[in-house]
Formats: C-alpha cells, sequence, structure tokens
C-alpha cells in the first residue's frame, strides 16, 4: 500500500471554487460537461493514491443547491449492451444505478437523454422503462452534419429538432455512463435552444485524465492513455494553448481535434467571440493541485500501466479486445521499461503452480494477494474450492492470527454445498467459488469463533492488490470487486472446456 500521493481535501476546495468562478463567469447559466466517473473513480484513486472515489459526487453534494444533472446514453450502446468493465453492467443499467445512487446524495436529475436514437428497438423499450417510472426521458437523434457542417447543426434540422430540456439551477451537469455518450452534443444543443428563447448560457468541461499541467509523458497521463486504449485516444500537447499563451499544457486527441468546430458553435450561438482560445481552457480540471508527492502517484501510475496490460490480455484472450489495443499497452509498458513481474503479486501467484499435477482436463491455478504490511498470501484449487476462495481464506487467517492448519470451513457446510451443486444443480465442478465459500464462511462463523475472527477481517483487504494465474469466472471477478480488491489475471483460461462461469 503506498503513502498518500494526494490531497483530496484541498483538490475538492480547489475544484469547487474554479466551477463556481466558471458558473459565475457564465451569467449563472454553465453546462458543465463531466467526463470519467461520477462514483467509484477506482482508476483515479489508484493512480492518485489518496483520491477518494466518490469525491466527484461529494463536490455535486456540495453544490446541489445550485446543480442538476443530465445523464446522456448513446441508443448504440444500449442497443448492443454495452459493459461497463469495473462494474460488469450493461450502460443502460449504469443509467438506472446512476440515478437510484444521485438520488441518495440528494442531487436534482433534470431527465436523460438518449442521444443519436434511430428507433432502435433496445434503445425504445429502454426510454420506455424510464418513462414507466415517472424520469424524465428525452430523445436526441443524429444530427446531419455534426459535427463539421455548422450551418447544418445550427438549424431547425439540426439542434432545433432535438429535444430541449428545461433546466432551472445555474449548473447543469451533463455526464453518462461512459465515453461516446453524446455529452458534448447534449451541452450544445442546450446552448443553442437556450439562444433562442434569449437565454445565455456556457459550457465548459470538467475532465481528471490526462492532467493538463503535468507533462506528456507523466506515467499519471500514460496511465490515462493505457485506460482508453481501445478507444484509440492520444494525449497531445494542446497547440492552441501553446500559441495563444506560449504554455505547454496536455490535452487529449479528440479534444484538440473538435475544438476549431466547438469554438465557432459557442461564438455562433453567443454572437461574440469564446472566451476559450484553447481546449485546455474550456477545462475546469484541477486534479494537478492536488498531487502532493510525485514520486508516489509516478510508481502508482506505472503499477496502473501493468494492470491494464493484464486486462486488455485477458478481454483479447476472451474475444472482447481487439490485438491493437492489447499492443499499444505492451508500446506503453515498454515506455516505462515495465515487465508484468513488476506487478509482485505475478510472481508469487505463479510460484504457488509449479509443480501441483494437473486435476484431470484442468490446467494449474493459483493466486496471490499482497497485504497492506506487504505479506504476501498464496493459494491454490484444491478439489473443494478454487483459487480465489483459498487465497482469501489464507489472508483473513494471517491477518487474523490464525495458524495455517486452522480451518475455517466445517467439512459437512462444504460437503452440503457441493452434493446440492452435484446432485441437484447438474452442476460438473463443484468447487466452492468466492462467493460461495464467504457464505459458507458466514454460516461457520455463528457456532465457530475462529471463523467469526476471520469474517471481522474480510474488510481489511479491501484496497489490496491480487493475481491469479487464470481468467476469473464473472462470479469470482464480481466478488473480488466487491472486496475492494484490485485484481489481475493471466491470460490462460481454467480449463480446456470452451463455457465457464
Amino acid at each position: 500500500m503506498l503513502h498518500p500521493g494526494f490531497d483530496n481535501a484541498k483538490y475538492l476546495e480547489e475544484q469547487t471554487r474554479e466551477i463556481l468562478k466558471r458558473v459565475e463567469h457564465f451569467n449563472q447559466k454553465l453546462y458543465l460537461e463531466f467526463g470519467g466517473k461520477l462514483f467509484y473513480d477506482y482508476h483515479a484513486s489508484r493512480v492518485l493514491p489518496g483520491y477518494d472515489p466518490n469525491v466527484k459526487v461529494k463536490l455535486l453534494h456540495k453544490l446541489k443547491d445550485k446543480a442538476e444533472i443530465i445523464l446522456c446514453i448513446y441508443a448504440g450502446d444500449i442497443e448492443r449492451r454495452k459493459i461497463r468493465a469495473d462494474f460488469g453492467i450493461t450502460y443502460e443499467m449504469d443509467v438506472l444505478k446512476l440515478i437510484d445512487n444521485l438520488r441518495s446524495w440528494d442531487l436534482n436529475i433534470a431527465g436523460v437523454v438518449i442521444t443519436r436514437y434511430k428507433d432502435q428497438p433496445a434503445a425504445k423499450m429502454f426510454r420506455n422503462t424510464l418513462e414507466l417510472r415517472n424520469i424524465k426521458t428525452y430523445i436526441h437523434r443524429p444530427t446531419p452534419g455534426y459535427p463539421t457542417d455548422i450551418n447544418a447543426i445550427l438549424s431547425e434540422e439540426g439542434f432545433g429538432s432535438n429535444d430541449y430540456i428545461k433546466t432551472n439551477k445555474p449548473l447543469v451537469i451533463v455526464t453518462g455512463p461512459g465515453p461516446g455518450s453524446g455529452k458534448l452534443a447534449t451541452c450544445l444543443s442546450q446552448l443553442y435552444h437556450d439562444s433562442k428563447r434569449g437565454i445565455k448560457s456556457g459550457y465548459a468541461k470538467f475532465e481528471t485524465f490526462p492532467i493538463w499541467n503535468l507533462p506528456l509523458k507523466h506515467p499519471v497521463n500514460v496511465a490515462y492513455e493505457s485506460a482508453t486504449a481501445d478507444l484509440k485516444d492520444l494525449n497531445v500537447i494542446d497547440p492552441f494553448h501553446l500559441e495563444a499563451y506560449g504554455v505547454t499544457s496536455v490535452n487529449y486527441n479528440r479534444d484538440v481535434e473538435i475544438f476549431p468546430v466547438v469554438k465557432r458553435i459557442l461564438e455562433r450561438v453567443s454572437s461574440e467571440e469564446s472566451v476559450y482560445k484553447s481546449p485546455t481552457d474550456m477545462g475546469v480540471n484541477r486534479a494537478g493541485f492536488g498531487i502532493i508527492n510525485d514520486e508516489v502517484v509516478r510508481e502508482a501510475a506505472k503499477q496502473e500501466i501493468i494492470r491494464r496490460y493484464f486486462w486488455y490480455k485477458v478481454e483479447y484472450a476472451k474475444g472482447l479486445a481487439d490485438k491493437d489495443s492489447f499492443s499499444r499497452v505492451e508500446l506503453l509498458m515498454e515506455d516505462f521499461k515495465l515487465v508484468p513481474e513488476d506487478r509482485s503479486v505475478v510472481i508469487a501467484a505463479r510460484g504457488v503452480t509449479n509443480g501441483m499435477p494437473k486435476d484431470g482436463k484442468d490446467n494449474k491455478c493459483g493466486a496471490a494477494i499482497e497485504l497492506k504490511n506487504k505479506v504476501l498470501a498464496t493459494g491454490k484449487r484444491s478439489v473443494l474450492m478454487n483459487a480465489s476462495s483459498s487465497v482469501i481464506l489464507n489472508a483473513i487467517k494471517i491477518i487474523s492470527g490464525i495458524p495455517d492448519n486452522i480451518h475455517l470451513l466445517s467439512p459437512n457446510i462444504i460437503e452440503s454445498i457441493q452434493s446440492l451443486k452435484r446432485d441437484v444443480m447438474n452442476l460438473k465442478n463443484t468447487r466452492l467459488n468466492l462467493e460461495e465459500t464467504l457464505i459458507a464462511l458466514s454460516i461457520s462463523a455463528t457456532t465457530n469463533p475462529t471463523a467469526q475472527l476471520a469474517l471481522s477481517s474480510l474488510k481489511e483487504i479491501y484496497g489490496c492488490e491480487m493475481h491469479s494465474t487464470h481468467i476469473l469466472s464473472s462470479t469470482d471477478e464480481s466478488a473480488l470487486r466487491r472486496l475492494g480488491i484490485n485484481v489481475t489475471c493471466d491470460a490462460n483460461f481454467p480449463s480446456e472446456d470452451l463455457y465457464f462461469v
């Protein structure tokens, strides 16, 4: 566990002040495009140790009397059931989850916009779902000529054909479950409609990465490139900022490429020269000012690049990512002279399987987890449970000071679960997965004080690093995510079977 490299309180204070200053500048009506994740931004918390993954929603909560939120989702993402990787849920389910979470923070939701809507069947069903739950829903169809034909865009057949979202607060947050959700187009569409109604409003962007006042090749910015390798995003020097101010700043290619168009649209709808001379000007990000230990965040970011290397390699093996994405992260690894074994848990996990005999058609499977005191716990698959279950039990034994030869689970409970899986559910694999193991542990804890002690230690593994020598099942992956463990895997399937869950 790294020492803090980021001052979250300072960042929250600076970020709040910057946003309010921008609201005031635009006559108390600002559309703020929110990139990244509103909740659970674990990428940011990994590369900036000390960063609160929920700091953005805490910021909005501070501004709740001034702010309301528009959620955007691209109809094409609904149609192809695009998955949010960190939670394993579809984008439309993430929108519903976002609404629930925002309501729990007492934040006002102006509505949901389905963007680039073409009457796709799945998008129509999602629209019905929202409306049946009394959630205001709006439709934006593809805009002719977007993003280059300004005359077509700023016409009644362009933005004029979009639903107008009535808002009442001075700060309107426009966000979505992922990139390409249509946030920018929604902001610009609202500006167009406001201008038609005689309302003067402005636009700004809040995107944590890349951090504009860090060097282009700073590991934190490169980690962002590795995280978005599938989107082909590139960090670049903002040429407009350099020309206007003689100052080097970092942005990413899509913002730089679209800036001249956005600038012209802003000038047309406001009938005056844009206040922005560069994409960097449009941003309100103050994350760079929260860094208090550059060495710590550099090391954390390098570890994130290695995690992304493993993630893309696994996704490629599963057929969910192309080889270009994985190859790109490989090149980023080479830039920093990183190898997979620079992740400390990798060697430990692979060492567990040395000499382990194959179990029928199954491959060797082991895992290792690094605890907060740097102690390594390892585990391997057995006839009773899988490697994830084994390593977690061994980890909480170490934390609790329980000798290795003490069993935490009652043999009767394990036998009962395996009998259910084999004789009733007709499953070939009767090993306990991690979820089943934790349920068994909680049952054992009712009569076994040692199991209760171990169970109480589970929260201590939050934020720990883990590596598996094989691709995890979706069940284990979900359970580890809920425990807050940063897990990576080698791109090996656990058996020769083509289907596993």
